[in-house]
């Protein structure tokens, strides 16, 4: 394994991070500790987490990740071996099972609480805003929402207030972003130097060969103000592995949920996925492999978040930190990137 350490910390974390989303749902309590198991024996230290998994999100399921994660640690004892990064979740329709305020100190203060019961522990290391709570461009957006800039509020600072009490408190350690835009990063930043408050260290945000927009203002934020990428859907849902060149599988996300996929599953999306495919097979790697190689060594990446429903996966996902890809591989990437941009917003 390789590791990094989170930014303005000495916290020693692996540059693969193991992703929980599918435990309680796609994957049973059996199959996550077995996953936990795995991953910890290579070398994987840092674990993400969020308080409203299982995806999809639904209520029957919100929190039985963390619930199944707790419950590794208190079997095996492994707590102090792991990096824990967990989030709390924005409003929204499709989390108003859980709650409708926002990032407010109430709202900070049950979810945090809610965490650390689920996860039997007494601290979370990383602890993250799941998604901004005013309108931005994601989960499929590829353009600023401008109809909709109005509705938001200028909380960075009371945000950053509760999170502050809750680090001296020693229930968080430090904290970060997810799904957040350029200008909502440096507002938190501001906020934190004028205010000498605590300081936003990581940006959990998508990126993949099908999804590079980060590069378009976040890799320059993260270069310039050291604060990490971990990156989440390396594979795009598993659309880049070579299980869906064929079709999709019934028990895959893409079959199981194909609305939740659609972006990468677009016909200019599939025309990039076989183009990359043929590289990776004319190279002698698998498309997974490629793929994960990739992210692995952008230099604004701190970890790249792989998840995996089948131990298999998770094995090929893991092993993919031991492929260095040569310039001439990168090249060739970059060139099918510059046919095709973007196809996944």
């Amino acid at each position: 394994m390789k590791y990094t350490t989170l930014p303005h910390t000495n916290i020693k974390v692996s540059k693969i991070c193991l992703g929980t989303m599918t435990f309680g749902e796609q994957n049973t309590e059996v199959d996550g500790h077995q996953q936990l198991d795995y991953a910890l024996e290579q070398g994987v230290n840092f674990i993400d987490t969020a308080e409203m998994y299982a995806v999809p999100a639904r209520a029957e399921t919100c929190g039985s990740t963390e619930k199944i994660l707790g419950n590794w640690f208190k079997k095996t004892g492994n707590r102090d071996k792991i990096v824990l990064a967990s989030k709390i979740a924005g409003s929204g329709p499709y989390t108003a099972h859980i709650r409708s305020t926002g990032f407010s100190k109430e709202a900070i203060t049950e979810a945090i609480h809610g965490s650390l019961k689920r996860l039997q522990t007494d601290y979370i290391d990383l602890y993250q805003l799941h998604w901004p709570e005013r309108p931005v461009n994601c989960f499929g957006v590829r353009d600023f929402p401008y109809q909709t800039a109005t509705q938001w509020q200028d909380n960075f600072a009371e945000i950053l207030e509760s999170l502050q009490d809750f680090i001296k408190e020693g229930k968080i350690r430090y904290i970060g972003l997810s799904n957040e835009s350029p200008w909502g990063t440096m507002r938190y930043l501001e906020e934190s130097k004028t205010k000498n408050l605590p300081r936003m260290l990581t940006l959990q945000n998508s990126y993949s060969l099908l999804h590079r927009s980060y590069e378009a203002g976040l890799s320059e934020i993260s270069l310039r103000e050291n604060i990490g990428l971990l990156v989440y859907s390396p594979l795009a849902f598993g659309v880049l592995t070579d299980k869906y060149l064929t079709g999709s599988p019934k028990d895959s996300r893409v079959g199981l949920y194909p609305d939740f996929c659609r972006r990468y599953t677009s016909e200019q999306s599939v025309k990039a996925v076989k183009k990359y495919a043929a590289l990776a097979q004319k190279y002698g790697l698998t498309l997974a492999q490629l793929s994960l190689a990739f992210v692995n060594q952008l230099p604004f990446v701190t970890s790249n978040i792989i998840g995996a429903t089948k131990l298999n996966q998770l094995k090929e996902n893991i092993g993919s930190i031991n492929i260095d890809l040569s310039q001439e591989i990168l090249d060739e990437i970059n060139t099918i990137h510059a046919l095709i941009p973007n196809p996944a917003p």
